[in-house]
């Protein structure tokens, strides 16, 4: 009988729930669908022109307004990149850390600086990195990269402001690692104690087995930085201090640049003042929406691939 009442409980629990799942999927659907219907004027004028041409004409003549989205987008593709290139050990060495070798009066007050952290405003990373990181990572890093190494094609671009791609990746670097480092961290925890014990009893030093161990959550860390990668890709108030804000379709590290979020954000003030800027902007919000549903779906997959396999 009592097990009977505890399902009875869950099922009507189910029930309760029901309607919140509903009108979740719904504001979802309408999300997708305002900016689908909103970016539909700037979809038929400029075709897919809109998406692979890298120009921004504004005019007050709608029929001399071209636009084009393709920097923006490779900006938002490419710094998010660089971004969990910088996470990437960051995040893992800070996972190994706190679990293994962390001293335990340390080991939860490291975790809550790291859960605060993913938890700021972002306008503090942005303001932070526009007047500190920014002229730290110029003077200390830039340039000396490019007065020795501007041979090679990523370093050549001459860091005159230091706000540029780099900057922007190394800020969303710091910006996710936190965010990373949770998925990694709890993940490394759930690893069960007999295959330690195991590894120890093979014979091998603490530094194999973290090895080992690393490999065994591999698919866990794979989807900590595709999470962390559609975070970076949709970041806005921060990256736009520090990018630049200049249409420059170019892999050189140095170099100013646009992303999507940073674009809507410096252009929807003006946007009304034309005819197809708006639509536009709702067109690279389509953009940034559909990339990062995509990554996020990814990384959700591979994160319950791996709990599966660990819980079997």
């Amino acid at each position: 009988m009592e097990l009977k009442r505890i399902l009875k409980k869950i099922d009507e629990f189910k029930i309760i729930t029901y309607p919140a799942i509903i009108i979740a999927f719904f504001v979802f659907v309408y999300i997708l669908y305002t900016y689908f219907i909103n970016a539909l004027p700037a979809l038929q004028k400029f075709g897919i022109d809109l998406f692979i041409k890298n120009v921004w004409k504004a005019s007050e003549n709608p029929a001399k307004e071209v636009y084009g989205l393709a920097a923006p987008i490779w900006g938002s593709i490419y710094t998010a990149t660089l971004a969990i290139l910088v996470a990437l050990p960051l995040s893992i060495a800070y996972a190994i850390f706190v679990n293994d070798y962390a001293p335990k009066k340390l080991k939860h007050p490291l975790i809550i600086i790291s859960d605060i952290m993913a938890g700021l405003p972002t306008i503090i990373y942005g303001i932070w990195g526009a007047f500190i990181l920014v002229p730290i990572l110029r003077d200390y890093i830039m340039k000396p990269l490019y007065e020795h190494l501007s041979f090679i094609p990523l370093f050549d671009y001459p860091p005159l402001s230091g706000y540029s791609f780099f900057a922007a990746g190394i800020l969303l670097g710091i910006m996710v690692t936190p965010f990373a480092s949770a998925i990694i961290r709890e993940a490394y925890a759930m690893v069960p104690t007999v295959y330690k014990e195991g590894l120890y009893a093979l014979g091998c030093t603490k530094y194999e087995t973290t090895k080992e161990l690393i490999k065994y959550i591999r698919p866990a860390i794979v989807s900590g930085l595709i999470l962390a990668f559609g975070r970076a890709l949709g970041e806005t108030v921060a990256v736009s201090l520090v990018i630049g804000n200049a249409f420059n379709l170019t892999y050189k590290l140095f170099a100013p640049g646009y992303t999507i979020s940073s674009l809507i954000a410096n252009q929807f003030g003006n946007a009304v003042l034309y005819e197809y800027m708006l639509p536009t902007l709702y067109a690279a919000g389509l953009v940034l929406f559909v990339v990062g549903l995509i990554v996020n779906i990814i990384g959700i997959i591979y994160l319950r691939r791996w709990r599966k396999h660990v819980q079997h």
